[in-house]
């Protein structure tokens, strides 16, 4: 479950720059979760098939050239099929080469365990990233802007005849940051209360 003790973000607090700059809207962030998902599964299927062949003192780079080629063709993909979400996302899918979780699994887990083992380890790892991504988007895009992947929510549900004003704080960074700690908070939170059980 995305929602667990080793949920990569919340647990082990890899991939938190990403969490924070591409989560103002859902659409952006549900691309960048699937895209880390992807490349995640992929490069540990790739290194674990690799592994009894790499040597030691190259792991890295093998890691790094790996990651990367997948990383680029994700990148093209995403700008042949949804452009508008490739401007969105701009550096970020770049960036996915240095992600501490891609690159975290690669060396604590494909490389000592066997590809199909290594595959479900990046798809787990992958969704518990996507599952926070997709939770801060919803929150900071409803409450930022009032509309749910450009839908606009709030409009239609009457709520600025009453009275609502959206809170442009929420699309800001700093929110961000205020709620991955709570977030994180939360998951660490529910986490001891089932081990006080």
């Amino acid at each position: 479950m995305p929602w667990s003790r080793q949920n990569p973000v919340t647990v082990q607090v890899l991939g938190v720059c990403s969490c924070l700059a591409v989560t103002a809207q859902l659409k952006p962030a549900v691309v960048m979760a699937a895209s880390v998902t992807a490349v995640v599964m992929l490069s540990n299927l790739v290194i674990s098939l690799l592994r009894h062949t790499i040597p030691p003192r190259i792991r890295i780079i093998v890691q790094l050239v790996v990651v990367a080629t997948l990383v680029v063709v994700t990148d093209q993909l995403l700008k042949a099929y949804a452009y508008d979400v490739s401007r969105q996302l701009s550096v970020y899918v770049g960036l996915i080469i240095t992600n501490c979780i891609v690159m975290g699994r690669l060396e604590a887990f494909a490389m000592t365990h066997g590809p199909w083992e290594s595959l479900l380890d990046g798809l787990g790892n992958g969704l518990g990233y996507a599952f926070i991504l997709v939770v801060l988007g919803v929150v900071r895009e409803l409450f930022g802007s009032g509309t749910l992947w450009g839908f606009p929510v709030a409009e239609r549900l009457g709520l600025y005849r009453l009275g609502y004003e959206n809170n442009g704080l929420f699309v800001m960074a700093p929110m961000a940051l205020i709620l991955m700690g709570l977030v994180i908070w939360l998951q660490r939170n529910s986490d001891s209360g089932l081990q006080e059980k």
